[in-house]
């Protein structure tokens, strides 16, 4: 009996040897750690600020999709746009409304022939700027804050074209413990946008891709379906 309960001991410690991980094969990650990682993403070594997730979703929608316009509202120094601006390129067409506040973003921005720049804000863009566009998507990216994001998509949403969507960022503040800095922030503004705009709706498939709204954009994939 003790040499049996000696082998069934030497047997356990076997298996939890062979169920231990080296430290530095050790996977750890959760929203916050994306978050701090996200603000170090860059393209073309222009720094582009938006969740790993969120650009792989973007590339298949944009190829899926192919838009004659791209309005993204908060450029910020433009590795997004022309991120954008290249997607379209592989497209074959289109046109990306790069706008912001001020003029910061970087030369490869400015440059692209396929971004247009406006840099009076989004409450300064004349939505005549739209006209003669056929598929349009746009992407609200601003200052994240409850007004903002609810002033930006209620200006745009009639601009989006039917199977296109109105993407809102960041929505993901609430999960980093950022809702009451950004008075409720996107996800505030899409509980009161959606009652009122039933042509549009959360495209779970987009959302939930890598997991229940595994992405920065939490709930914020509005597709128009009417």
């Amino acid at each position: 009996m003790k040499i049996k309960h000696l082998i069934n001991n030497i047997t356990k410690k076997a298996r939890y040897a062979l169920k231990r991980v080296p430290i530095d094969e050790k996977v750890k990650l959760n929203s916050y750690s994306i978050y701090l990682g996200h603000h170090k993403v860059t393209y073309k070594g222009i720094k582009a600020i938006r969740c790993p997730f969120d650009y792989v979703i973007y590339q298949m929608i944009i190829t899926d999709l192919k838009p004659d316009l791209i309005i993204e509202i908060g450029t910020n120094e433009g590795g997004g746009a022309v991120y954008l601006a290249d997607l379209l390129d592989l497209n074959g067409k289109g046109t990306v409304h790069a706008i912001d506040i001020d003029n910061r973003a970087e030369e490869a921005a400015k440059s692209h022939p396929r971004i247009k720049l406006f840099t009076n804000g989004w409450d300064g863009y004349d939505i005549e700027n739209a006209k003669g566009f056929e598929t349009i998507l746009v992407i609200e990216d601003a200052a994240h804050t409850y007004e903002c994001t609810l002033g930006a998509i209620e200006k745009f949403a009639n601009l989006v074209s039917k199977n296109s969507y109105l993407i809102v960022e960041d929505g993901i503040v609430n999960k980093l413990g950022m809702e009451e800095a950004y008075q409720g922030g996107p996800l505030k503004a899409i509980r009161e946008f959606l009652p009122t705009h039933p042509e549009f709706q959360v495209d779970r498939k987009w959302c939930d891709l890598f997991g229940k709204n595994a992405t920065f954009n939490v709930n914020g994939y509005l597709k128009k379906i009417s």
